[in-house]
Order: C-alpha cells, then sequence, then structure tokens
C-alpha cells in the first residue's frame, strides 16, 4: 500500500536520573566500542586503560594504536577497569572518553536539511540500557539522520549502553528531546511521515511505503507507544508474524523496521 506524500518543507561521567550527561567525561569499555572510538573519534580519547599482562590480541593491537596517535595507555588490574566503567564484561580494557555536547530539539532542522529524504528513530521511553544500545547499532547500520528520545524516563548514555552499542552511540546523531509530542509535531511540519509501530496497526510493516521523508517510532518495553505519542502518528503499522509469538523485543522491532525501510529505499535508489 503505497503512502500518499506531505510537501517537504577524570571519573567515569554519570547519567542523571532523566537520562541528561552529568559530565563531560566518560569511561567506554568493551573491544568494540573501543575500537569505534579510536577509529571513529580518537581527538576525544584522552587515555586508554588496558588489563595488566593482557593476552587478548585486539586489545594489545588498540594499545599500540592508542600509543602510535599520542593516546597514553596505562596498564591496570582488573578490578580497576571494573570500578571505572561499571562493566563486569569489558574485556580488559577501557577508555576516557570526552562526551560531546548533547544534541537537541534545536538541531532537528539543522540535520534534516543534510538529506532530501531523512529516515529517523524516535523510541519513545526505552528504558533497558541494552535495548538502547542494540537500537542505535541498527540505527548506525541503516545510516538514520538522527535517533531522538526523551530526556525524562528513558535510559541515559551509560557505559552499559556504549557497549551495547558496539561503539555506534559515537557514529549516529542522538538527539535528547524535552517534549516529544511538540517534536513529533516539528517533524510532521517538516514533511516526514511518522510511522509508528503497535500490534494492532491495520498496516503491515511490508506493504507500507517506507521511502519517502520519514520516522519510524517506537514504543517503550512495557507499554509500547503512549497515547500522545500514538496520536502523533500518521500510521500504525504491524509486523506480520507467524506461530504463537505475540510480540517482539524492541531492539529486535527497530531491526527489522530500519531495514525493511533501507531496502525499500535501495530499490527505488
Amino acid at each position: 500500500m503505497a503512502m500518499p506524500r506531505r510537501c517537504s518543507p577524570s571519573p567515569a561521567a554519570s547519567a542523571s536520573d532523566d537520562g541528561e550527561i552529568a559530565m563531560s567525561h566518560r569511561w567506554i569499555g568493551g573491544i568494540n566500542a573501543v575500537a569505534s572510538a579510536l577509529e571513529s573519534d580518537a581527538g576525544r580519547v584522552e587515555e586508554l586503560l588496558v588489563e595488566g599482562g593482557a593476552r587478548n590480541a585486539r586489545v594489545r593491537e588498540l594499545a599500540e594504536q592508542a600509543r602510535r596517535i599520542g593516546i597514553p595507555v596505562r596498564a591496570v588490574a582488573a578490578d580497576a577497569l571494573q570500578r571505572a566503567t561499571q562493566l563486569e564484561r569489558h574485556q580488559g580494557i577501557a577508555a576516557r572518553y570526552r562526551v560531546p555536547k548533547p544534541l537537541d530539539e534545536h538541531d532537528l532542522d539543522d540535520l534534516l536539511a543534510r538529506s532530501p529524504t531523512p529516515l529517523l528513530l524516535v523510541l519513545d521511553h526505552v528504558q533497558d540500557p541494552h535495548n538502547l544500545g542494540a537500537c542505535l547499532r541498527s540505527a548506525a547500520a541503516a545510516a538514520v539522520t538522527a535517533v531522538i528520545v526523551p530526556r525524562d524516563r528513558a535510559a541515559g548514555i551509560t557505559p552499559v549502553v556504549h557497549k551495547a552499542s558496539a561503539g555506534a552511540v559515537d557514529r549516529v546523531a542522538l538527539v535528547q528531546v524535552t517534549n516529544l509530542a511538540r517534536v513529533l509535531r516539528q517533524l510532521k511540519d517538516a514533511g516526514v511521515w511518522l510511522v509508528g509501530l503497535a500490534g494492532e496497526g491495520e498496516r503491515t510493516l511490508y506493504g507500507t511505503d517506507l521511502s519517502g521523508p520519514l520516522a519510524i517510532v517506537m514504543g517503550s518495553e512495557g507499554e509500547g507507544l503512549r497515547r500522545l505519542t500514538r496520536e502523533e502518528c500518521d500510521f500504525l503499522v504491524r509486523i506480520p508474524m507467524q506461530g504463537a509469538t505475540e510480540s517482539l523485543n524492541v531492539s529486535v522491532a527497530t531491526g527489522i523496521a530500519l531495514f525493511e525501510a533501507l531496502r525499500q529505499r535501495s530499490a527505488k535508489q
């Protein structure tokens, strides 16, 4: 079913209760997360910690890569890595990372202007950090224009999110907003269609045109889309499923939706 068109017009940083970055630095842990920081944003990496006597060849390679570009590397005990990152599975490496200033709704117009057919992901109060990290990883892989999250009652960018995203949080524009409903209206005014995923959606994901300016809107783990968010959506669509499974994890559903949009866009090009 085709969609009609709207006219385009030092210590580790902590996350506060409202999800906002509370400090200017953060420790990130895990091989993939540290590798991503070194490859995509090395200028913000201020120090590397590696577990003393590390036998993992990848850890040693990352340490040597950091030294070559002038980043200090220190060997520490495993418990020091755990204290810094708050991760049990830090994989023997951590990086002290200078956090860029978070984007907000005032940055959206500039982000939208960069693409004639923007693809955005809106996460309506996703609270589990592993889910948020997985959603960010899918968003980076699908080359989304931006991921939009509310500041209140949602997971903040913590070391767990950074590791779960495999460093994708460094490669995607993350926009934290104070009033999600207002921002959704702002997107519609800019010519972006809002497609919400819900089990009761009348359309299927695969029968909906996802090739134009689009925001895919996902609900929280327990409640799904909130009423105000649901009312702002142009369409509600469902992922058709067979068998006894009634719903999918939000990060799994996000990946399916984003890559269906990417498939349609690639076919149209």
